[in-house]
């Protein structure tokens, strides 16, 4: 697992072979870097020290001129950099979503990029989540591919419009257990009213999450549909005050345990984006306990967490229902979007 930071491009050893392609790529890399230095970039490093990933992003008002076609004033994030070693893991996806992170703190219109064809697996990532061509720029290097992904209408595919959130699906309230919840959601986010979403560099905020439940009712979800998650009590407490809505999430799939041949099958589906542990997953095929799982992606944690008190007192929740899995109103969601400090720009109502 590749180690994240923030930091200085001064603080980042640029003599590393990793940056041996940029250097080829772009004819003058090493006097960008020098001009650069004051500013900050991801870098992904491995235990022995060696960079895995590095993702430099740049805020941008205005048109852009040196592409063809020219794009249309606009507030915009540029991709600047962007460069992953494959090696298994998720990186190029916790990547994109520090691009979608910033691309939200500063309320841009759209972000944008430049790659060249042959990076077949960069475009293919970026197409994964809503960037399209829409033309090319030709430098010293050679003639690339102009990718942007608008950020203030939907495509109608949940993938490709993360992270927005749209407000015209279903609602419904999913509870997590502390020990559950912890994986999912880091309990540093759950200590702060402002969580940093630039500094949060945890494995655990990523896109996709997957999630083993059995709370009645919870078969009926399906793709598109919003979650409200919502961490149960700790025991340290009354859970009117303990327990709390932290995040909000958006529905990819529903699959029962048994629609899986095997268990490797299982784990296979799982690893990449599952909370738990393999041992545990083992143990939740051999004792069905936890027949449904849950794909979805990870769209915003609620900047002000909201305690079952809250969620009663604004009749986002009856005090007297089951607070497992329950579904919610138009207008119950509304407040729990706004009272939580979700970033209006997230916000989205198209059918």
């Amino acid at each position: 697992m590749s180690d994240l930071s923030y930091a200085l491009i001064s603080s980042v050893p640029v003599s590393d072979t990793f940056f041996d392609t940029l250097r080829a790529d772009y004819p003058g890399f090493d006097a960008w870097l020098k001009r650069k230095a004051t500013e900050s970039a991801y870098v992904a490093r491995r235990e022995d020290g060696g960079i895995d990933g590095f993702l430099y992003l740049k805020l941008e008002d205005g048109a852009v001129t040196d592409v063809e076609p020219a794009l249309v004033p606009a507030r915009r994030l540029k991709v600047g950099t962007l460069k992953v070693n494959p090696h298994g893991t998720r990186l190029g996806e916790r990547l994109i979503k520090k691009v979608f992170d910033h691309a939200t703190e500063q309320n841009v219109d759209e972000i944008y990029v430049t790659v060249f064809p042959k990076h077949t697996k960069l475009i293919e990532l970026f197409t994964r989540y809503g960037f399209t061509k829409v033309g090319t720029k030709t430098g010293p290097g050679g003639v690339e591919d102009v990718m942007v992904r608008a950020l203030r209408a939907l495509s109608g595919d949940v993938t490709r419009d993360y992270p927005l959130i749209n407000m015209s699906g279903r609602k419904f309230l999913l509870s997590l257990y502390p020990q559950w919840h912890t994986r999912l959601l880091p309990d540093s986010k759950l200590h702060t009213e402002s969580p940093d979403i630039v500094k949060d560099v945890s494995h655990t905020n990523s896109i996709h999450k997957v999630y083993l439940a059995g709370m009645k009712g919870i078969e009926q979800l399906r793709r598109g549909d919003l979650l409200l998650i919502y961490r149960t009590g700790d025991g340290k407490g009354p859970a009117h005050y303990r327990a709390v809505a932290t995040s909000i999430c958006t529905v990819e799939e529903v699959r029962d345990i048994g629609s899986f041949a095997n268990v490797d099958e299982l784990l296979e589906y799982c690893a990449p984006y599952s909370v738990f542990t393999e041992q545990e997953l083992r143990g939740f095929w051999t004792n069905r306990k936890y027949p449904t799982l849950i794909r979805f992606t990870y769209n915003a944690a609620l900047k002000k967490r909201l305690t079952r008190a809250d969620l009663i007192d604004h009749n986002v929740i009856d005090a007297n229902a089951y607070a497992g899995f329950a579904t919610l109103t138009d207008a119950g969601f509304k407040v729990v979007v706004e009272r939580g400090g979700i970033h209006a720009s997230l916000v989205v109502h198209q059918t």
